[in-house]
């Protein structure tokens, strides 16, 4: 029996926060409080890297699969497995987890215990999130990971943190229920065409669902993972979350709880409905170069650090959205490893303005300036995180950033090169607040004796911008176990409507793979061409669209048009009127059929010249 590494991931954090309960709070027991919270989440880091060691980056299949039955009455079970895309998420949260408590360290003294409680529950629901391959399983993850989020942001956030933590469970609830709707939908169609109950994410993948039902259950997932995103116009509650919340809160939220929206996009909306994706594919995109564009402007004028950051992640979420949208290879794949790039770059600035709030107490630009002569080593790493937020070649952002814009030309060229000045106006803002915070003078006297780096920031800050050099010089690590995976969820994405969007209306028409009008007897269903189908069992060898020939005898007809009426027009190789009679066999020419046999002979297209044969001419009309 394999060692369950995905259960495990899930437990531990639950079993440290059980020992945590344990734990008397007082000053006293604070020091073993952090201790014990920081190496349970260290250990799950591990356990994570553990994972991509044994994980065989040249398959697409989930790997680490644990199944089994929870609620078998319904078709629900603990279903679990990881892939090429989930695998880094996975590490991703091992890593910011142990950084966002080291980052709370000397911040965070009231509730203490709860505090540490409440981020390893959040990390527990994140995995969760990530491995969940039940739909209702993914759904407990989804609305367990709210819960502490919310009690981090509204406890240890600032003066707005009550009305900032409101408006995030508001938000991401009413996108939730409307999922938890159309995931109730999805199994009541499987019963319908199975006869049970079914949550299994893989039975959903080949699930026949009609076009009109797609739109709908579509647009139910793809609200919940927008406003989760969040792409534009549903980012509003996303400032307010992250200038209230603490250090931590802001890591994990911009680091990982993010990623869940876009993860989903692509786990989930786009390959469970191939033909509402391929529909609302454009539109996405199109919001999301807004998002783009307007976060880079409004994040351009913002006078507070952290807020600029955060309208930074509607800007940069939206290349992952355009990536996700573009719906081909390098989008994809840009997309996957853009998630990861702004996990490490978001949740490195947020750390690094973190430690100056943590110093002066403030986190206005205009209270800064010549940080560089009294804190150098903070501004060396705060340059290395910036520059791989704006994408400069050899750092991550770069790859990412390539890779989107690259998918989204071969998608819309125009979307492309819109897309491109966000990269322009990424650089402007983010080196217009790096500038104005540690260039210049010192002004304020209180800025004189910051102190530098300490042990414990040095340890927050090294990992992270170890990581940003990484994936950016040797990017094939990351991207060659992304790859299968991406693939995998492309061709499921792309398939025509004719697979998915005109489900069967009767048994026979399941197996049905091509568009138009779907057949309508058993006969029909190898019938390989669009258009009018057979109507009788002679036409099934018609290789030819148009009106189906409507006698045996028309088997063998190569042409469109009006098939032939009588046995002797089988031999026609011309469109329009067929011979009538015999003698028109030998006809080539289109036109008007000759109607007796002297004008056999006529090689002139037009009217033929009167003759008792012709009285009909009028009558017989060439039909298109």
């Amino acid at each position: 029996m394999t060692f369950p590494i995905l259960t495990s991931l899930i437990v531990l954090p639950i079993v440290g926060a059980v020992l945590l309960f344990a734990i008397k709070e007082d000053d006293a027991h604070a020091a073993t409080i952090r201790n014990v919270a920081l190496i349970v989440s260290a250990l799950v880091f591990a356990e994570t890297l553990l994972l991509w060691s044994r994980f065989n980056a040249a398959t697409a299949d989930f790997q680490f699969v644990e199944r089994h039955a929870w609620i078998p009455a319904f078709g629900i079970s603990y279903f679990v497995g990881v892939d090429g895309i989930s695998l880094f998420l996975l590490v991703l949260t091992g890593l910011l987890t142990p950084l966002a408590l080291l980052s709370s360290w000397e911040s965070v003294h009231k509730r203490l215990k709860v505090f540490c409680i409440f981020v390893l529950l959040l990390e527990s629901a994140m995995i969760g999130v990530f491995v969940s391959l039940d739909l209702f399983l993914f759904y407990v993850f989804w609305d367990a990971m709210l819960v502490p989020m919310y009690f981090l942001i509204g406890i240890w956030g600032y003066d707005r943190r009550v009305y900032a933590a409101v408006k995030f469970i508001l938000y991401t609830m009413a996108g939730s229920v409307l999922m938890l709707l159309a995931i109730l939908g999805l199994a009541y169609m499987h019963n319908t065409a199975n006869g049970a109950y079914s949550f299994d994410l893989l039975r959903m993948y080949a699930l026949p669902i009609p076009e009109r039902v797609q739109f709908w259950f579509f647009l139910a997932f793809a609200l919940a993972f927008a406003i989760k995103v969040p792409l534009f116009p549903f980012h509003t509650w996303l400032p307010d979350a992250h200038v209230e919340a603490p250090t931590a809160g802001s890591v994990i939220l911009a680091g990982v709880l993010l990623k869940m929206g876009t993860y989903g996009l692509v786990r989930f909306a786009f390959p469970l409905f191939p033909a509402a994706a391929a529909t609302f594919a454009p539109w996405l995109a199109l919001l999301a170069v807004v998002g783009i564009i307007y976060g880079a402007l409004v994040a351009m004028v913002q006078p507070d650090m952290k807020k600029l950051v955060a309208y930074s992640s509607v800007s940069h979420l939206g290349f992952v959205v355009l990536g996700i949208a573009a719906m081909n290879t390098q989008g994809m794949q840009g997309a996957v490893y853009q998630m990861l790039n702004h996990g490490v770059s978001t949740g490195g600035l947020f750390l690094i303005v973190g430690m100056l709030s943590d110093r002066r107490h403030t986190r206005l630009i205009a209270e800064y300036g010549g940080l560089k002569r009294v804190v150098p080593h903070l501004v060396s790493a705060f340059l290395l995180v910036t520059l791989s937020s704006i994408g400069l070649p050899g750092l991550n952002g770069f790859v990412g950033e390539f890779l989107i814009l690259l998918g989204a030309f071969r998608a819309d060229p125009r979307m492309a090169a819109f897309a491109a000045t966000g990269v322009i106006l990424s650089a402007t803002y983010m080196l217009w607040m790096f500038q104005r915070v540690n260039y210049g003078e010192v002004t304020n006297e209180a800025n004189a004796s910051m102190p530098d780096l300490s042990r414990r920031e040095w340890t927050i800050l090294v990992p992270v911008v170890a990581v940003a050099v990484l994936m950016g010089v040797l990017p094939n690590i990351f991207l060659r176990p992304i790859e299968p995976s991406v693939d995998r969820m492309l061709a499921l994405t792309q398939r025509s409507a004719s697979f998915r969007a005109q489900a069967a209306r009767s048994p026979e028409r399941l197996a049905l793979p091509n568009r138009g009008v779907a057949a309508r007897s058993p006969e029909r269903l190898a019938l390989p061409n669009r258009g009018v189908a057979a109507r009788s069992p002679e036409r099934l060898a018609l290789p030819n669209r148009g009106v189906a020939a409507r006698s045996s005898e028309r088997l063998a007809l190569p042409n469109r048009g009006v098939a032939a009426r009588s046995p002797e027009r089988l031999a026609l190789p011309n469109r329009g009127v067929a011979a009538r009679s015999p003698e028109r066999l030998a006809l080539p020419n289109r036109g008007v059929a000759a109607r007796s046999p002297e004008r056999l002979a006529l090689p002139v297209r037009g009217p033929a010249p009167h003759s008792p044969g012709s009285a009909r001419l009028s009558a017989e009309r060439r039909v298109p």
